[in-house]
């Protein structure tokens, strides 16, 4: 608590008078690092002991790691929709990753929204419309068509945006085959050939900032990386390779059965780890960057994931490709392993250095946060789910709230239809096949391994409730019975 007091006396002025400096001070800019299935474990700042991502790791020495940082979803387009508009994804009908398949099994699962609502207030178009300039590069799911794509949602550019949620390569021409698809990534014909896709998209980055340097900026750097396909630099990959040598890392893959999946238990993929240090390495592009024009005292920048680690997969399909441990499962669940997710804030000489927080935070928070920072008064009713992190800087502490999840839906790691609430240090989740719930104390039991729920059945019925009403308020779609079954 000590470290979070002296955070609290470097940070209660600047944070606590940013509207009021509107006017008179140039704005920040703002940088957002969105990862795809980045894993709450796969940074060394976060536990990593086979991957290094020193880049990440100084970013969060030098400003706030938030320990219990959580996706709005399992998957990637719910959460991507929460980070835009501050709402649940539930409110949005976006539930599951926009695109994908509806099975249907002991449920008909809900029809999915196929795209960002256009009449959605997004943080960009509150940005842009008060005269900030605004980018894109990178994974957007939101949206196939070219109507849904980042320049209706407020971002003045983008680049190397495609229809889908993964790219066909990451090699060059980042095509899956010659034929156009969803998965290929535009903008990069003309390109060298041996680019690298997560580099190639922090250098369009790198060049935005330069051209926008003497204004204030948005720019959203959401990468294709982690997610599959599992494609690295044959030379990074082969380091991995030695480095798993060099520490006494088995190359043996440990598995254990989660319910109708199995997880991946060890952390030794050389070729994802060697993507993970790609990541890393375009964050460090960025922020050097940032340094060469110094301008990076006058920057906020966001880290965080759209949802938890790939580790968890169905039965009879191959083992994923990293470890969420300590964490149970992964993307695809709610369980811890599928929504926790690193998150990181840094803005020199303001936030503080340094700093572990360990309140609870989730995806919608960044919403209103960005928009007080660059001072433009908030609407509650456009973010009606995320709190201003600037609360915490102020107050020492965020408003008491419990947190909710909803996936009403099938998916390939082996997870059912199911909805959660957390609630201080309690967790349930509601499996929605046969109605049956399970309850953890997270602080007591981060790895969800005992549950509780016949031990405190009061404690347990209050959640329910509290689950209950919110499925019901927040107007969330949920599955039904399947006639066939």
């Amino acid at each position: 608590m000590s470290h979070f007091l002296a955070f609290i006396s470097a940070s209660l002025i600047i944070f606590g008078t940013l509207p009021a400096t509107h006017s008179s001070e140039k704005r920040p800019n703002i940088i957002f690092f969105l990862i795809d299935d980045l894993g709450w474990s796969d940074l060394g700042c976060y536990g990593s002991k086979y991957h290094l991502t020193p880049n990440i790791d100084k970013l969060a020495a030098g400003g706030i790691r938030f320990s219990q940082a959580y996706s709005a979803s399992p998957v990637c387009s719910p959460t991507r929709s929460a980070v835009m508009t501050g709402k649940n994804p539930a409110r949005l009908g976006i539930t599951d990753w926009i695109g994908a398949s509806q099975k249907f099994r002991v449920l008909v699962t809900p029809k999915n929204t196929k795209a960002l609502p256009q009449n959605e207030l997004t943080f960009a178009e509150s940005l842009n419309k008060s005269g900030y300039a605004t980018a894109y590069f990178g994974k957007w799911h939101l949206g196939a068509d070219d109507k849904d794509h980042p320049s209706s949602q407020g971002f003045e550019y983008h680049r190397g945006v495609n229809r889908a949620g993964s790219p066909g390569s990451y090699y060059y021409p980042f095509k899956r085959n010659k034929n156009s698809s969803s998965t290929n990534v535009p903008d990069f014909d003309s390109v060298d050939k041996d680019s690298y896709l997560t580099d190639l998209l922090a250098e369009e980055a790198s060049k935005f900032i330069e051209k926008k340097k003497d204004v204030p900026f948005l720019l959203m750097l959401s990468h294709y990386s982690v997610h599959t396909p599992i494609q690295a630099r044959k030379n990074d990959s082969n380091r991995y390779k030695d480095r798993m040598k060099d520490i006494g890392l088995s190359s043996k893959i440990s598995i254990k059965k989660e319910k109708y999946g199995n997880t991946r238990m060890t952390q030794n993929n050389p070729d994802y780890a060697a993507m993970v240090e790609s990541v890393d390495r375009s964050v460090g592009k960025v922020l050097d960057k940032l340094e060469e024009l110094k301008i990076k005292d006058n920057t906020l920048v966001i880290f965080t994931s759209d949802n938890g680690g790939l580790s968890t997969l169905q039965n009879g399909r191959r083992p994923g490709p990293t470890s969420c441990l300590p964490l149970r499962a992964g993307k695809g669940w709610l369980y811890e392993g599928g929504i926790r997710v690193p998150a990181i804030l840094a803005w020199p000489g303001v936030i503080g250095e340094g700093i572990t927080i360990d309140v609870p935070i989730i995806s919608m928070d960044f919403y209103p946060t960005i928009l007080t920072v660059a001072g433009i008064k908030l609407d509650p009713s456009q973010h009606r789910d995320g709190l201003d992190l600037n609360s915490i800087f102020r107050d020492k502490e965020l408003p008491s709230r419990a947190l909710f999840w909803h996936y009403p839906h099938y998916h390939g790691s082996g997870n059912r239809p199911s909805s959660a609430i957390r609630k201080g240090n309690y967790k349930l989740i509601r499996w929605h096949e046969d109605g049956s719930e399970e309850m953890f104390d997270i602080a007591k039991d981060i790895s969800e391994t005992a549950d509780i729920a016949k031990d405190e059945p009061a404690k347990r019925k209050e959640l329910a409730k509290d689950l209950s009403r919110w499925i019901e308020s927040s107007g969330s779609r949920m599955p039904k019975k399947n006639p066939e079954r």
